[in-house]
């Protein structure tokens, strides 16, 4: 019991301390970071939770929120997520773990951000110049869990990150770390989670379509090349780095019923802190009723109540999940989750 105050104690220390720090810096730091898109919650049963799924991370998502939780993983996983996001921009998640024994859990993911199609336009052309252009965002991860006890696992998840707009992209790398506990304390085990993700690598948009002809006489003078190629420079950004600390707990547990609650503060560098708080309601692990409220206490949000179901259908060995998750989002569209893995 001693050990376990102990280890309470160090946890709300580290709390603090990142929440402190995270509000110093954020007030500095706001809204200038590269890759926004890693921000966005994967997986329909996180998100439905209000993304407060740090220290729940039980299931083939925990590649995105926690690779800890892929270290309890005892068969292959795999699912895919298909997110319709704001503006009718489309999303897509992938991810796979399995199990090598005593050297732990290995999963791989990769997710792809689509924001369509655009007409190029120019100060001299505003109604186009018969160019169009995409954009698109890509991550790609190797993740690594394992239990160092029957109570304690950590994972670790390598990223690749790339963006890409008109001619021009930008690459970077990244480093996730996350560990789960479980306490031991209540009836049920309360457990803790914690993440730091997004410690990478700065990014820089370059390529073809910053070459520009730079007259470097202001044509004046005859007799000299007046468009020679340039290329623009544009600077260096940072990847949004986010502290994420959480905790759960099996409100309600037997065969039949089990009702769960989760609270998660994100502590991002580039904007202030929030809490995501959910809970998720099972009748005999077959059917799903999940709620929760997104980025709680961030001033001018548009992010707000989540709403979800789920279903679990176990076919022989095979064990196949559908999942679906509708969040407000003041007055923009509401994005909306739609997620289907499978276990064997």
């Amino acid at each position: 019991m001693r050990n376990v105050l102990k280890n309470l104690f160090a946890y709300a220390c580290l709390t603090s301390a990142l929440t402190l720090t995270s509000v110093a810096i954020a007030q500095s730091k706001y809204g200038t970071t590269a890759a926004p898109f890693l921000g966005i919650g994967m997986g329909a049963r996180p998100t439905a939770m209000g993304g407060a799924f740090v220290a729940v991370a039980d299931d083939i998502h925990a590649l995105y929120w926690n690779a800890a939780g892929i270290a309890r993983a005892e068969k292959i996983r795999a699912g895919f997520t298909y997110t319709q996001w704001l503006m009718n921009t489309q999303i897509n998640w992938a991810g796979a773990t399995v199990p090598a024994s005593v050297a732990g859990v290995f999963g791989v993911a990769i997710t792809a951000l689509n924001y369509g199609t655009f007409e190029v336009t120019t100060i001299s052309n505003p109604d186009g110049t018969g160019e169009s252009f995409t954009a698109s965002d890509f991550a790609a991860q190797l993740s690594w869990g394992k239990s160092l006890t029957d109570r304690f696992s950590v994972g670790i998840s390598l990223k690749f990150v790339s963006q890409s707009i008109f001619r021009t992209s930008a690459n970077a790398f990244a480093l996730d770390v996350g560990f789960l506990y479980d306490t031991g304390l209540l009836p049920n085990g309360l457990k803790l989670g914690a993440t730091i993700s997004n410690f990478g690598t700065q990014m820089r948009l370059d390529g073809e379509g910053l070459t520009v002809n730079f007259d470097q006489t202001g044509g004046t003078q005859r007799g000299v090349n007046n468009n020679v190629p340039a290329r623009l420079l544009t600077d260096q950004f940072n990847l949004p780095l986010i502290y994420r600390i959480g905790v759960s707990y099996d409100i309600l547990r037997d065969e039949t019923n089990r009702l769960s609650f989760a609270l998660d503060t994100a502590i991002p560098l580039d904007n202030v802190q929030t809490l995501n708080v959910g809970g998720e309601y099972a009748w005999k692990d077959i059917f799903f009723v999940r709620a929760g409220y997104n980025a709680l206490f961030e001033k001018e949000s548009e992010k707000g109540l989540t709403f979800g179901a789920g279903l679990r259908y176990p076919i022989s060995t095979v064990i196949l999940r559908f999942d679906y998750t509708y969040q407000t989002f003041g007055r923009l569209n509401p994005p909306q989750w739609f997620a289907i893995s499978v276990e064997f």
